[in-house]
C-alpha cells in the first residue's frame, strides 16, 4: 500500500505544480476557511473577523448596489455579520459558508428595501459595474452610464440575481443558496432580467447614435 500512497502524493504535488493557479488559490482558501469556520463555531471572534474578510469585499459590492447608499450599506453588513456570528453553531454546512453569508445579507437588504418602501436608484460608479464586453474605450463611460441605468430599472430580487451570477460569477446553484430561491428561479429571473438589460441597452444605443 505505501507504494500506492506515495505514487499518489507524487501525482498531487505534481497536480499542484503543474494545475490551474485559481483552482489551487480556490482549494487553499476552501482549507482556510474551514479552519477559520471550526474555530468561530466554537466561540472564536478573531476568526470570525478573518472569516468574514474572505467575503466582505463582494459582500459590500452586492450590499452598495442593492442600496447605494454608503451608511446603509455598512448598517445592514454590521446587523447581517452580528446576525451570522449569532447564528453560527446552526450552521450546517449544507452550503457553502459564503453562500450562507450572502443570503443573511441579501435578505438583510431586501429587509432594509422594504422598511424604506422601495431601494434607491443604482449607481455603479464607484464599484466599476460589470464587465464591460465592449472593447472600445471611447464608449466606456457612456455604456457604463446605460448599464447602471439599465440595472436601476430592474427590481431589487431580479437585480441581485443578475449581480451575483454575472458581476460575482457565481454559478446558479451557489447564487440560488444565496438568494434562498430554486435554481429554476435564478434561471428565469436571469432570463428576464437580461432580455430587460439588452432591450434597455439597445434603446440607449440607438439614442446615442452609436449603432
Amino acid at each position: 500500500m505505501r507504494p500506492a500512497s506515495g505514487a499518489g502524493k507524487r501525482i498531487g504535488d505534481q497536480a499542484s505544480r503543474g494545475g490551474d493557479p485559481a483552482a489551487a488559490r480556490k482549494q487553499e482558501q476552501k482549507v482556510v476557511e474551514a479552519g477559520l469556520l471550526a474555530r468561530a463555531r466554537a466561540g472564536d471572534l478573531d476568526a470570525f473577523v478573518q472569516l468574514i474578510g474572505l467575503h466582505d469585499r463582494a459582500l459590500r459590492a452586492l450590499t452598495y448596489r442593492l442600496l447605494e447608499d454608503p451608511q446603509l450599506m455598512d448598517d445592514v453588513l454590521q446587523e447581517a455579520y452580528l446576525k451570522a456570528f449569532r447564528s453560527l453553531r446552526r450552521f450546517e454546512g449544507r452550503s457553502a459558508f459564503g453562500s450562507w453569508l450572502h443570503r443573511i445579507a441579501y435578505n438583510a437588504c431586501m429587509d432594509q428595501l422594504r422598511r424604506s418602501s422601495g431601494g434607491r436608484h443604482l449607481s455603479l460608479g464607484e464599484t466599476g459595474g460589470l464587465p464591460d464586453p465592449m472593447p472600445d474605450p471611447g464608449d466606456v463611460a457612456a455604456q457604463r452610464h446605460d448599464l447602471a441605468a439599465a440595472l436601476a430599472s430592474l427590481p431589487p430580487k431580479m437585480r441581485a440575481t443578475v449581480l451575483l451570477v454575472d458581476a460575482e460569477g457565481m454559478d446558479y446553484r451557489t447564487a440560488a443558496q444565496a438568494l434562498g430561491i430554486p435554481v429554476g428561479t435564478v434561471r428565469s429571473r436571469l432570463s428576464q432580467a437580461r432580455r430587460v438589460l439588452r432591450r434597455a441597452l439597445s434603446q440607449d444605443e440607438r439614442g446615442h447614435d452609436r449603432s
